[in-house]
């Protein structure tokens, strides 16, 4: 084996040992996390000069010319990448994930394979998304290597972070990508988010299961008791129901109708249920309905839409002051249905959960089409 790849194992491997002791350390002694945090940082700069000399590397490998051995010096960098013992994301100029190693995959929740192809900046929390982006893009006109807090959206919570942003210059490649890698933050923010919800029995499909035909048969009683003789009015039956989601299913629910024919454009926010004494609650249910992308279409297609994690913020407006709805909802993932009423749809149901949950799954969806064709049925027969 060449010299120069026996010396990089051999500096990885003392890598991997300190960053396992900074780790127990970290454990152990969490009041000293800013010695721990820099000495973390330094152990960054390291990694980022060990992948530097990798791409030197690759770079010299690739010509008209290969051989047996440049493939097999391709394939032992592409294992240094992927055991590196420091969380690193490969990105391409556009911000999407080209390549992670493992234990940066771990960190965000998933997989190497489903992680690829996706824009990192759906795993930043949406609070800290904006800043992230105007990072990135003066590193990559500027070359230089920035270091900044974050936040990354992991299923159920909120974890702080300081990513490192470094430039990288491929010959292979026609844009600069972008190397970035994951420690702890030097210091934690004292407004860490929301605390976690669900708990690790959240996963078990049982558990599931019960707990979504416990809504739907709470649900059914509802309407079942609205439309018997003495029940409640349609504007009474779609608060009770919302609120009910509300308080089982989801953090936010917003119903929006409409009242006559004429397309999705005519349609009007109906219900907007939430946490209890939230100023947001009135906001929301404040702004134009018909400027909510969301809704609009699954009012104009009557399919539902799925969004586990938020990939745009401004996919329910803005406020009038500009900041994205979901953004100000700390919105972490998103559903919405549509109401399937005896003349066709006559309304949307979308549901929120903050980035303290789980994210809404298929079976989620399934329940909600199920729930959305019962509320609908419940409406006045109108269509949009």
């Amino acid at each position: 084996m060449p010299e120069h790849l026996a010396k990089l194992e051999h500096a990885i491997a003392d890598l991997h040992d300190r960053v396992a002791a900074l780790r127990a350390t970290h454990v152990m002694y969490p009041d000293d996390a800013a010695t721990t945090a820099e000495a973390a940082l330094a152990e960054l700069g390291f990694a980022e000069r060990l992948l530097r000399e990798c791409e030197e590397r690759l770079a010299a490998l690739i010509g008209p010319a290969t051989s047996r051995r440049s493939d097999d010096e391709r394939t032992l960098l592409r294992a240094v990448f992927n055991e590196l013992s420091i969380p690193v994301v490969l990105l391409d100029h556009g911000g999407y994930i080209r390549r992670i190693n493992a234990i940066g995959a771990e960190r965000l929740g998933s997989t190497p394979g489903y992680l690829t192809g996706k824009p990192f900046s759906i795993f930043v929390d949406l609070r800290s998304r904006a800043a992230m982006r105007s990072w990135q893009a003066a590193v990559l006109q500027s070359g230089e290597t920035v270091s900044f807090d974050s936040r990354l959206a992991r299923r159920g919570y909120v974890e702080d972070v300081r990513l490192t942003v470094s430039r990288l210059t491929v010959p292979s490649e026609p844009n600069p990508l972008l190397l970035v890698a994951m420690s702890p933050p030097l210091r934690t923010s004292e407004d860490s988010g929301p605390a976690p919800l669900e708990t690790e029995v959240e996963d078990q499909v049982v558990v599931l299961a019960a707990r979504r035909l416990d809504v739907l048969t709470r649900m059914t009683r509802l309407l079942l008791r609205s439309a018997g003789p003495g029940g409640d009015h349609p504007p009474l039956v779609l608060d009770k129901a919302a609120e009910l989601l509300a308080d089982s299913y989801a953090d936010w629910v917003i119903i929006d109708l409409c009242d006559a024919p004429g397309g999705p454009d005519r349609v009007r926010r109906a219900v907007v249920a939430g946490p209890p004494n939230s100023e947001l609650s009135e906001l929301v249910r404040a702004l134009d309905a018909g400027a909510a992308e969301i809704p609009r279409s699954v009012l104009a297609q009557g399919k539902a839409v799925l969004r586990q994690l938020i990939d745009d913020e401004t996919l329910l407006g803005r406020t009038p002051g500009g900041i994205p709805v979901l953004s100000a909802l700390n919105a972490g993932s998103l559903l919405s249905v549509p109401l399937h009423g005896s003349q066709g749809v006559g309304g949307a149901l979308t549901l929120i959960r903050r980035s303290n949950r789980n994210s809404f799954r298929l079976a989620d969806q399934g329940l909600l089409e199920e729930i959305g064709e019962h509320i609908g049925l419940a409406l006045p027969s109108h269509r949009c």
